[in-house]
């Protein structure tokens, strides 16, 4: 790993503040780039950009409103210029069985995974550099279906993004603008959306069935986006690189 790899490079991260969007902000910094995070939890959000380091510019926000999305990029243009990389990384996990989810479910998981992902490509468009990387986390597949009932909503959201990926490729080609999807596995970061307990059992299970028997670490994922951000990567567009420990 160059530490000056990304030198001059301005990349942006929204869902920065923790796991994955925090591990890869940390990386890009350590290699030498300027680096904007976003996130709604203003607290946490500070507290990110403080452990990333020196210079980071923090913008607090909802990908889900359109309007604090032109909010991060006027800042970011205004305090950093145009824009190198895209880590196009916030994201909502909700749980519904599909006979009990209801359209408030649906709607609040598509607009942070579905709409919130379109827009942010979109609105970053006159922002990037020719030549820049753009990359959307993804959802590793899991099979067989009984593995994860309730996952409905989720993962649609998530292979709507996906299959948005490739079209955006074809699209931003004229500009050397590549655009590809980064889809973990299971990765050992707190979650949400079950007990503690519960979360514990699950992700002690997924390790067990990882051919690596262990979990993914937030800085796995961080490193193939770096990846997929470098010169390395030049010819890789429209793609889905799976970072799973070989589960799929």
């Amino acid at each position: 790993m160059s530490m000056d790899r990304f030198h001059g490079h301005v990349v942006v991260v929204t869902g920065g503040s923790s796991g994955i969007g925090l591990a890869t902000a940390r990386r890009f910094a350590r290699e030498g780039a300027s680096v904007a995070i976003t996130g709604r939890d203003e607290h946490r959000l500070a507290h990110a950009a403080t452990e990333i380091g020196d210079n980071v510019l923090a913008v607090a926000g909802d990908v889900a409103d359109v309007a604090d999305i032109d909010r991060l990029f006027a800042a970011v243009a205004k305090a950093l210029g145009r824009i190198d990389v895209l880590f196009v990384n916030a994201g909502l996990k909700r749980l519904h069985a599909l006979h009990d989810a209801s359209v408030e479910h649906f709607n609040e998981v598509f607009d942070v995974n579905v709409k919130g992902a379109f827009f942010t490509v979109q609105k970053a468009i006159p922002h990037l550099n020719d030549g820049a990387s753009v990359v959307l986390c993804g959802l590793a597949p899991v099979d067989p279906a009984w593995r994860r009932p309730g996952t409905g909503i989720y993962t649609a959201s998530k292979a709507a993004m996906k299959a948005f990926t490739r079209t955006a490729a074809a699209e931003l080609a004229h500009r050397q603008i590549r655009v590809n999807t980064v889809s973990p596995g299971p990765i050992n970061v707190p979650a949400a959306h079950l007990p503690p307990e519960q979360m514990a059992e699950r992700m002690r299970r997924m390790a067990a069935l990882s051919p690596l028997k262990r979990l993914g670490e937030p800085e796995d994922v961080a490193g193939v986006v770096a990846f997929l951000a470098s010169r390395d990567a030049a010819y890789i567009t429209g793609q889905e690189i799976t970072v799973d420990g070989g589960m799929s």
